[in-house]
């Protein structure tokens, strides 16, 4: 790896970050609470200030033009030191909000992630303070390397590397002859529904505030609200169904949803065999769990489509927003809903998880492999949407698989021995990893907070948090002895 390569690409990634942290300066001066203006202009001051100096300290740094030549290994570094440092930088705003530093990290962490688990015990804070929060996970939807690949020209044509670092999908899914087109068309879509979705909230009654951070979030599969009761707070459902759709658009491919826009067709959607796989089980979940709540008497068959259909869409996707504290469920549909949290979303969304197109090749394998046991000379093809999945692939996103249920599995047993609880170990495990927010454990239910935890569990849950946010393989390669020879230039 070439440091001249990394400086460059690392300093004008956090001078940016840093102008990004101004942001909520514009809120705090709108609704006239000035003592917020110091908390982002500190942190935006310093991750500039960080970013001017790794590009001066560094000699030919300033020289480099572009990064058109930058190679793999150093992509992957950029894109995970960039997304470690994203969240340490915001962290610096909570601090002056009095959250302690391993408390105001997580808060960060589980924002740029989008995993919208939470350690607040009350929500006594200024707007400034729920802006920032809902605009982390905004930016961590789609992707902070991919926001600046869009409106960047030094990442023109070197931003593929970074692209598909740290874009969620196990294959390189892109639709456009530049990867700069392609990553502009993704945020022209995820913005032009976050505005849809803030218009409508308005529509229907909800406060223009808790409509713009709602919308941010739902969006970005991040599910934090402004409201501590989260969805279920506002004792609407209109607003319930509205988030409820956009959540489930939230975890849709992107990628298909700009060619459905472009071509307006929708049935584009029910061609693609992620998608209709996406869709039958979100159905099937839900009307496992619509039946489990009936018979154990949960309110009307109205509010249990509701609520059940608004649960599955809300973990598949990672969102977490909550319609009703369904930590109250009966044990059934509390199991039900520990299985949709490894169900994933899908490749090129802002949900988090195993991703649907995995699932599909996993199970494709399996079928083959029983197929070339009755049939050995058969030769057999993994298809998904009639395209052939070479075993390379395949191979991939098996190991990625084995590494996901290999950590989960590993910060299980730590977070249980940690807690002294097992439901708290297995939930906080996949919750974090899956960056889906909350548990299904009393204590970290949707109406519940993380600060009880311990503060070794706090640090794995930051952990889990960015490495299911990047998908494990750039985290993965870190490991490696070779990925750390150093060059100068």
């Amino acid at each position: 790896m070439r440091l001249n390569y990394l400086a460059n690409a690392l300093g004008l990634t956090m001078i940016y970050i840093g102008l990004v942290i101004l942001s909520p300066i514009i809120a705090a001066i709108y609704y006239q609470d000035y003592n917020s203006i110091i908390p982002f202009l500190t942190a935006g001051l310093i991750s500039a200030s960080i970013g001017f100096i790794l590009r001066k300290s560094i000699p030919k740094t300033e020289s480099i033009e572009n990064l058109n030549d930058i190679k793999k290994a150093e992509a992957l570094f950029i894109v995970a030191l960039s997304w470690i440092i994203f969240g340490v930088i915001s962290a610096i705003p909570y601090l002056f909000y009095g959250l302690s530093p391993i408390n105001a990290l997580f808060e960060s962490v589980s924002g740029i992630t989008t995993t919208g688990a939470t350690i607040l015990t009350h929500f006594n804070y200024p707007k400034a303070f729920f802006f920032w929060r809902s605009l982390t996970q905004w930016l961590g939807g789609l992707g902070i390397i991919v926001l600046f690949i869009a409106i960047l020209p030094q990442f023109a044509v070197a931003g593929r590397q970074m692209f598909f670092a740290e874009a969620p999908g196990p294959t390189e899914d892109k639709f456009t002859p530049r990867i700069r087109n392609t990553a502009s068309a993704l945020w022209k879509v995820y913005a032009g529904l976050t505005i849809l979705e803030i218009v409508l909230l308005m529509w229907v009654g909800m406060p223009g505030f808790d409509a713009v951070c709602n919308s941010l979030s739902t969006l970005a599969a991040g599910g934090f609200s402004p409201n501590p009761q989260s969805i279920m707070g506002y004792h609407s459902n209109y607003v319930t169904w509205i988030i409820l759709i956009f959540m489930f658009f939230a975890g849709a491919s992107f990628n298909l949803q700009y060619k459905v826009i472009m071509q307006k067709n929708p049935l584009l959607l029910f061609k693609n065999e992620e998608f209709r796989t996406y869709l039958g089980l979100v159905l099937l979940m839900g009307t496992l769990i619509t039946i489990s709540l009936t018979l154990n008497n949960h309110y009307d068959i109205f509010q249990n489509i509701t609520n059940a259909f608004f649960q599955v869409i809300s973990l598949t996707t990672s969102t977490g927003s909550a319609s009703v504290d369904f930590e109250k469920w009966n044990y059934t549909s509390r199991l039900l809903l520990f299985i949709v949290m490894f169900m994933g979303s899908c490749a090129s969304s802002a949900g988090g998880g195993i991703k649907m197109a995995r699932w599909l090749v996993v199970f494709k394998s399996m079928k083959s492999e029983l197929m070339r046991i009755l049939h050995p000379n058969a030769i057999v093809n993994i298809k998904v949407d009639n395209k052939t999945i070479s075993p390379e692939i395949a191979r991939q996103i098996i190991v990625f698989i084995f590494f996901y249920f290999l950590i989960f599995g590993l910060t299980a047993i730590i977070l249980s021995i940690l807690e002294q609880n097992s439901a708290v170990g297995l939930t906080g495990a996949i919750t974090a990893l899956g960056n889906i927010g909350p548990g299904v454990a009393a204590s970290t239910g949707p109406m519940a907070s993380f600060d009880n935890v311990h503060i070794l569990s706090k640090a794995i849950m930051i952990m889990n948090m960015l490495v299911g946010r990047l998908e494990l393989i750039p985290f993965l390669v870190l490991l490696q002895k070779d990925f750390w020879s150093i060059k100068d230039n």
